[in-house]
Formats: structure tokens, sequence, C-alpha cells
């Protein structure tokens, strides 16, 4: 019985889930083609000539802006959301990320106006951080709030399932791109066309998202009681605890997207010389083991706890870190495919079950602004800083090393984990 009414309440919430989908799956592909166009072409297009590792790096931290942005949109965001509701919050955040990512596409390069080519794309990429960083939140919480009992990792999975589809858009994108242009062409406009592409799908988010309505336990927490004045002076004062635990168990899902995407993407088009369209293609085979793994994760996250899946992803993570850099150093095609394949099936495990756990930490007129602010604030230790240090370790030491940044992320999440079992969450 519990099972038919899971199935027939996704299908009375299916508008409520797919919004949820949906308008994740646009930010994330937002995000992501600023990351994929990061590794390919912004170290060309929009930082001058110097050594192509120097021009990387750069770009990389151009990519790292939105890392810091996104804690300020979580505050922000998740004030208004925990004020004014859950609805009205993600319609802004949506155009706020989508409008960024439009005018990307039309930003001239560095050889056109010089240094206020990359001033303006660092901006727009703090745009795209303000946006998602009040994202995320909006949307697990749309999800786990209209949730049947027992079934909150289930419906969490679906705001998860953003991710891969989004990533599935911008390299697919990218991809054919690379296929039906020259690389004269490419480089030349081909590579605004994704950025400008954005604006089709955020209308489509936007349809979407105006018919909902506020979530039953939002409406019934407003009902009780007025909300706090200042939502994020209240987390610290009362639940700052468990702000920083839920900070810390994010920290591997970041560190092994970054590394598995962005960074693996630079080191195997620039210092392995393998075609860009092989390891677009390479990428996209392997991100769909990370969908397999975030609808496993939150089937079993229902069945035992999202912490114990989550400290099982953990676990296989920092396994995996280990065997990472080897893989990659082989510079064969089968090794690279299997370990990118493995990190992202890992990846499912310690991301997957967070749309149920970290909404879990905070009571409800607090979630909007807890879950984001943790979950974004996670973003800034595992991933701004992975491709960077990543790229600086291959220098220094050779790619064998980069893995073990992952298995000291898994290792920083498990502390985080430690801390909600201990509590009982």
């Amino acid at each position: 019985m519990g099972n038919e009414n899971g199935i027939g309440a996704i299908w009375r919430n299916r508008r409520v889930l797919g919004a949820s989908l949906v308008g994740t799956a646009v930010e994330f592909y937002d995000f992501y083609i600023y990351a994929t166009a990061a590794s390919l072409i912004f170290p060309a297009l929009f930082f001058p000539a110097s050594s192509p590792t120097a021009q990387l790096m750069a770009s990389y931290g151009s990519l790292s802006l939105a890392f810091f942005a996104r804690p300020l949109g979580a505050a922000v965001f998740g004030h208004y959301g925990d004020r004014i509701g859950r609805k009205v919050t993600l319609v802004i955040s949506l155009m706020l990320m989508g409008g960024s990512t439009l005018a990307i596409g039309f930003l001239p390069t560095y050889q056109m106006i010089g240094w206020w080519a990359p001033l303006i794309l660092c901006i727009l990429r703090f745009g795209q951080g303000l946006g998602l960083g009040g994202e995320w939140g909006g949307a697990a919480l749309l999800a786990v709030e209209n949730a049947p009992p027992g079934w909150r990792a289930r419906f969490g999975m679906f705001p998860q399932l953003g991710a891969p589809v989004g990533f599935l858009a911008a390299n697919g994108m990218f991809l054919l791109l690379g296929l039906w242009l020259s690389d004269e062409e490419f480089f030349a406009w081909g590579w605004r066309l994704p950025f400008l592409g954005s604006a089709v799908l955020v209308f489509v988010g936007l349809w979407v998202r105006l018919k909902l309505t506020e979530t039953p336990e939002f409406a019934a927490a407003q009902a009780e009681a007025p909300p706090p004045a200042v939502p994020l002076a209240t987390l610290f004062q009362s639940h700052l605890g468990a702000a920083i635990a839920g900070t810390f168990a994010v920290v591997a899902c970041f560190a092994i997207y970054y590394i598995a995407t962005a960074f693996a993407l630079g080191y195997g088009t620039t210092i392995l010389k393998i075609d860009r369209e092989i390891f677009l293609s390479v990428q996209l085979g392997a991100i769909i083991f990370m969908a397999i793994s975030i609808v496993l994760a939150g089937w079993w996250a229902d069945k035992t706890s999202p912490t114990r899946v989550l400290v099982v992803g953990c676990i296989g993570t920092v396994l995996m870190g280990v065997a990472f850099g080897p893989a990659m150093g082989t510079g064969a095609l089968l090794p690279i495919f299997l370990i990118l394949s493995l990190a992202l099936f890992m990846m499912g495990f310690v991301y997957g079950p967070l749309g149920a756990y970290l909404p879990a930490l905070f009571p409800v007129q607090l979630r909007y602004t807890g879950a984001s602010f943790s979950f974004n604030l996670g973003g800034i230790i595992g991933g701004a800083l992975a491709p960077i240090v990543a790229t600086w370790l291959i220098a220094a030491q050779g790619v064998e090393l980069v893995g073990l940044y992952m298995a000291a992320a898994a290792a920083i999440s498990l502390l985080g984990l430690w801390w909600t079992s201990r509590h009982g969450y």
C-alpha cells in the first residue's frame, strides 16, 4: 500500500516534481556550459596570451568565482524563500541565472576590448553563482515538502537528476557544434550558441514554475508562526552546528564533479591531446552512471537513511580517488572512461540523498536558508579550487595525486556526516 500511495503521490505531484527537475536542469545547464567553455574556449578568447597552463588556470579562476557568489545567493534568496515563499524566489533565481548566461553569449573577446572582456566575464559569472545559490535549496524543498511519508529521498532525487540532465544538454550541445562546425567557426562564433540557447530553456523553466503553488509544509509553518525577521541570523544563533556539518557533508560531491568534468576535460584535451569531440563523448557516456546512481541512492536512502547512503558513498569515493590519477595518466580512452564512470557513479551516492538530508537538518522556517547556505558553502571547499589545485598538482607532482583531492574531500564529508548521525539526523 505504501508503494502504491508513493507512486500515486508522484503522479499527483508530477507538475511539482517536473518543475524541480526542469528548473534545476536549466540552472545546471547554464552553470555547466560555463565550466565546459572554461576548459575549452575561454583560456584563448578571454585571457591574455601566455603559457597554455597559465591561461587555463586563469579561466578556472573565473569558474571559481561563482562558488564564492553562491553562499551570498543562498543568503539573499534563502531570506526571501523563508519569508515570502519558495515559488517567487525560484522564479527570480532562474531569471538571474539565465540573464547572466545569455549576456555571456554576446560578450566581446579580449582581442576586441582588452581587459574589459575578462572583467565583464567575471561579473557575469558572479551573477550565475548568485542565481544558482538560490536555486538548489528551493528546488529541493519544492520536492521534499510535497513528499508522502517514507518517500522524501525519492522525491528529493528529482532536483538532483537536474545535474546529469543539464550536463548532457550542455556537453551534448558543445559536441554537436564541434561536429558541425570547423575549429575556426567554433572559436569565432559557434561557442556562443549554447549561451544564447539558454534563453529558450529559461522560458520553459519559467512557464513550469509560474504555475506552482506553495508547499503544504511552508504554508502550515506560515500559519503557525511568523517567519524569522532575519533567517540567516537565526540560523547562526540556533543551528550553526547543523549548518557547518551540512557544509562538510556536501564537499565530496562538488570535488568529484569538477574533477571528473571540468578538470578532466581540460587535462584530456590539452595535456593528453585527445580530440575534443571524442573526450566529450566519453564524458557524456560516463554521466549516465551518475543518473543511475542518483535513482538508486534515492531508493536506498528511503529504505535506510540518507546519512547511511552518503557515508557509503564517501567511503567508496576514497577508494576511487586512489585509482583516479593513475587511470587518467594512462592516456588511454578505456581506462579514462571507466574511471570517469566510476567517479560519477560514486557521485550519485554522495549527491542524490542531499535533497532529503540537508532540509532535515533545519526547521521548516529556516530550511531554505539553511539547506542553501550549507550546500553552496560546501561548494567553495569542494568545487571552487578543484580544477585549479588539480592543474597545479599536475605541474608540480603529476596526475597521480589528483585523485587524492577527491579522497580528502570525502574524508571531510565523513566528518560532517559523523556529527549529524551523533545528533540523530
